[in-house]
């Protein structure tokens, strides 16, 4: 396994969701799912703790 530690991107969620949804639907706690739910965090659109 690598170790490389390249943050996901919001276009490279978007290739893996693209591919995963011409299957079928994306399923939550999918790769898929947690690819985009990491772009948005890497890009700052994430939820955030606090008030």
């Amino acid at each position: 396994m690598s170790n490389n530690k390249t943050p996901m991107t919001p276009q490279a969620a978007a290739r893996i969701q693209s591919a995963t949804a011409q299957k079928g639907n994306v399923a939550k706690g999918s790769f898929a799912a947690k690819a985009q739910s990491a772009a948005a965090k890497n890009s700052g659109g994430g939820k955030k703790g606090g008030k």
